[in-house]
């Protein structure tokens, strides 16, 4: 025989189910609200631009703002790329009684190139006496007397049909080349210091002591 079924018991199932699914449902909305929101991602502090902790390039002088043509391969070369540095500017020719003096002038440019000195050597056949052929040209210079300092293509140095550079430096200083592997300093700021002639060796005490001059003026 069955036992008879319990009325209270009956009905408290349905309370109890009720109270089940209420919990629940509200325990995942209990968890959400015990989770703190994400901190909010600070936003980035400006940092000042790179560009502002490295010097700006030095302005090119005047008389450096010109181009000309690299002896070895007839590449433009911008002298502007030699803004800040102290330059000797030399007309150069192969078959010259100085022609010798290309070994000074490269021992004086790999001396004082750690301090900023660049030989620069122009090629001028305005007293006959250079060749017509830049190959030649090039041969003597790089070959014969290992030059490694910057050589550029035959031009005039001298009179009214003188290159742009040689025309500034004869102005600022008086003197056009009077001969053969005449010499120029010019210094950091782009001003020609002064002039020396042929005659003035690269080695020579006058030469060296304006070069170390001009190089210690900042």
């Amino acid at each position: 025989m069955m036992a008879p079924t319990s009325l209270s018991g009956r009905a408290l199932r349905p309370a109890l189910f009720a109270i089940a699914f209420f919990w629940a449902g509200l325990a995942p909305l209990t968890a959400r609200a015990a989770t703190p929101p994400a901190p909010a991602t600070p936003a980035a502090t400006a940092t000042p631009a790179a560009a502002s902790a490295t010097p700006a390039p030095a302005a090119c002088p005047a008389l450096l703002q010109r181009s000309f043509p690299r002896l070895q391969d007839n590449q433009p070369q911008a002298l502007c790329q030699y803004s800040g540095k102290v330059l000797l500017v030399v007309n150069t020719a192969s078959y010259c009684g100085f022609t010798a003096q290309f070994e000074g002038l490269e021992a004086l440019n790999a001396k004082y190139a750690s301090r900023g000195l660049v030989v620069l050597g122009f090629p001028s056949n305005d007293f006959s006496q250079e060749d017509a052929d830049s190959r030649k040209t090039a041969a003597v210079c790089f070959n014969t007397y290992g030059v490694k300092f910057p050589m550029f293509t035959e031009s005039r140095v001298r009179g009214p049909q003188a290159n742009a550079l040689f025309a500034d430096l004869a102005k600022a200083t008086g003197s056009q080349p009077s001969w053969n592997f005449n010499k120029y300093l010019v210094g950091r700021d782009g001003k020609p210091l002064a002039h020396f002639g042929s005659m003035t060796a690269p080695d020579s005490r006058k030469l060296t002591a304006a070069i170390e001059s001009a190089l210690a003026a900042r």
